[in-house]
């Protein structure tokens, strides 16, 4: 596909083609895009901490105020281990925060609860998994049946 194998990063993830680049999405929205084997974009909150190299800016994505952020995927400063792992980090960090961003109010790609965007006002949630609705319309989780 002509395209950076850092996306491996993210091993369980599928991959979506969108415009002839892949990308790996949480909950319908676009998180980590490969732009050939030079360029790996992430949507973050926030530009991707030091010591990550970033990559060659692709407007209108890269612009201000819009969310994504370049990285070079080929961090030579550092040792291959650690470029791996940071790199990593920022996949996840990408999927988490996309994922944050849908309307869908259940979990994340590690299982944690993610809330939409602006959260929400009304009852509070009692902590850990929302129970689940049966076809009965009764309340369980998924555990054990009594």
């Amino acid at each position: 596909m002509h395209t950076h194998p850092d996306l491996d990063l993210a091993p369980r993830w599928p991959v979506l083609a969108a415009f002839g680049l892949p990308v790996l999405a949480a909950k319908g929205i676009a998180a980590v895009v490969a732009w050939g084997t030079d360029v790996l974009l992430v949507r973050l909150p926030e530009r991707p901490a030091e010591p990550l190299k970033p990559g060659a800016p692709r407007p209108p994505l890269t612009g201000p105020g819009e969310g994504w952020y370049s990285l070079c995927p080929w961090q030579s400063e550092l040792s291959s281990s650690e470029s791996e792992r940071l790199l990593l980090l920022q996949i996840r960090h990408a999927l988490t925060y996309a994922a944050s961003l849908s309307d869908d109010d259940s979990t994340d790609w590690q299982g944690h609860p993610v809330r939409a965007a602006g959260g929400r006002t009304g009852k509070a949630k009692a902590k850990g998994r929302r129970p689940s609705r049966n076809q009965n319309g009764r309340q369980g989780g998924r555990g054990r049946q009594r």
